[in-house]
């Protein structure tokens, strides 16, 4: 690509917001040129207005940028929103059928019959759904969806699963970090020494949107799976690292070691494992008897690989696993990067006139 494609993140200024314009400061394929907020922000400089939260540097690439509302026209053809989901929905549709094409992050058009919830090395297959969903409403972009951050973790590691034995039931427990709720979150009294058996519509979320991710597109709509899911949330004290508990039963016996040579063997489709975001394996599997854990495994695959541990039989279905994802990457803005990014490999999307030249 001899042309960077030029983005827009809106509500930069937010925790996945930060996450996003750290991952596209330098990336190869993208070209950071607007970022939005709400109309507080707007007509400030980036470095004025944000509380920067991430590990490394404020980019300087960015750090003088003007915040723009959170509106149309922005100067770019792809357009990320970790905006919050009270507001999120008629502003990227406002971008959608203004021609843009929206990766968000937000849950507000997730279950929407014709708006892709992707994962791209599970379902890359639902993208065409976009078009469905171009003919529907009428306007020439086009909104995908990228799933909560448990389930973008608990998904990946299932499918292989599923679609090697068949899931029948399925049992899931989070412990989900305080990141998870943003900034700035969870009041430190509730959570320091504490853990919090709840966490609004999490679960909810779990349990449709897995059913939706690893169902088939069949007939310009998502036929999603039909096993029952169980879902318990928890919120603990863990700065970055969603974790899920899981025991899950298939339509016939499986042996865990059958079990973990399918994740082993799992590999992407060519198209999804050449993209820059894309982690090789996506799934890696620990046998150590404690792994894995938040501290020690979640920057595998700089943060998009997810981490099974603890395969074993379960004497009330048939396996139990624990699963481990970076909730603010493959969670958020890394996994959105990477649908975009397949979005470009598809060839629906790519440089504009006017795109500046990759640095």
């Amino acid at each position: 690509m001899t042309e960077k494609i030029p983005v827009a993140v809106l509500g930069a200024t937010g925790t996945v917001g930060q996450k996003f314009v750290s991952l596209l400061a330098d990336h190869p394929w993208f070209d950071l040129v607007a970022l939005a907020a709400s109309s507080a922000s707007a007509g400030r400089r980036y470095r004025d207005v944000v509380r920067w939260r991430e590990s490394t540097m404020l980019p300087a690439s960015v750090a003088g940028m003007t915040i723009q509302e959170s509106a149309p026209p922005l100067p770019a053809s792809l357009v990320f929103s970790a905006l919050d989901a009270e507001i999120a929905g008629p502003i990227e549709q406002a971008f959608a059928a203004s021609g843009a094409i929206v990766v968000t992050n937000t849950r507000t058009h997730r279950l929407d019959p014709d708006v892709p919830l992707l994962i791209p090395e599970v379902n890359a297959d639902h993208l065409p759904l976009m078009d469905c969903q171009r003919d529907t409403r009428g306007w020439p972009g086009a909104i995908l969806a990228n799933p909560n951050c448990s389930t973008a973790a608990i998904a990946l590691a299932l499918a292989p699963l599923h679609r090697a034995f068949g899931i029948e039931r399925l049992f899931v427990s989070t412990l989900q970090a305080v990141s998870g709720a943003g900034y700035p979150g969870v009041p430190s009294l509730d959570i320091i020494g504490n853990v919090i058996p709840y966490i609004g519509g999490e679960e909810e979320k779990i349990e449709r949107e897995t059913r939706k991710i690893l169902g088939t597109l069949q007939s310009g709509a998502i036929e999603p799976c039909d096993f029952p899911v169980s879902v318990h949330g928890n919120r603990v004290a863990v700065v970055d690292g969603h974790m899920a508990t899981i025991s899950v039963g298939f339509r016939s016996r499986v042996r865990p070691e059958v079990a973990a040579q399918t994740l082993r063997d799992f590999r992407s489709n060519p198209i999804v494992a050449r993209l820059p975001s894309s982690p090789d394996p996506p799934i890696e599997l620990d046998e150590r008897i404690d792994r894995p854990q938040p501290r020690l495994d979640l920057e595998r695959g700089r943060g998009m690989a997810v981490t099974v541990g603890r395969l074993r039989p379960c004497p009330v279905l048939d396996l139990r696993m624990v699963v481990l994802g970076h909730n603010t990457i493959r969670g958020a803005a890394g996994q959105a990067i990477q649908i975009a990014e397949l979005l470009v490999a598809e060839r629906r999307v790519g440089p504009v006139v006017g795109a500046r030249p990759g640095r």
